[in-house]
């Protein structure tokens, strides 16, 4: 998807005023935390996981594991079209960017390497999303 694509436009510096200077190196620069670092990790409390920067759903708790990478997994997406995948190969590897569909913010990584029935494996930024707890 080209940027114009998105239903969320902002300028550059629209994103730097709305996100947290980490916030805004993942999600718009596509860098990476540092594993073990994010609030998401190892959190498993019922609820969605929503885009930082646009507050699209994209994860349900159900679909989270402890895929012991330092980062938040999921096996599937909550909302299919709400993710959107692209060839990555940066860094001298071929990967799958995962990007949210609403304003293109880089999300994490995914990789067939899951262990749960979909074999998928959803690795997220913890500082890409935000946590809604159900009934909240």
């Amino acid at each position: 998807m080209a940027d114009d694509d998105f239903k969320v436009k902002k300028t550059e510096d629209e994103w730097r005023e709305q996100l947290t200077p980490e916030q805004y190196y993942v999600c718009r620069q596509k860098g990476t935390e540092r594993p073990g670092t994010g609030q998401y990790d190892q959190f498993f409390k019922p609820g969605t996981y929503q885009c930082v920067a646009c507050g699209e759903p994209l994860f349900n708790s159900e679909s989270k594991f402890d895929a012991g990478c330092g980062w938040p997994s999921f096996d599937a997406p909550a909302v299919v079209e709400n993710i959107t995948e692209n060839r990555d190969v940066s860094h001298g590897m071929i990967r799958t960017e995962v990007v949210c569909s609403g304003c293109g913010a880089h999300l994490g990584h995914l990789f067939p390497d899951g262990p749960t029935e979909t074999g998928m494996r959803y690795c997220i930024n913890s500082v890409s999303i935000d946590f809604d707890a159900e009934g909240s």
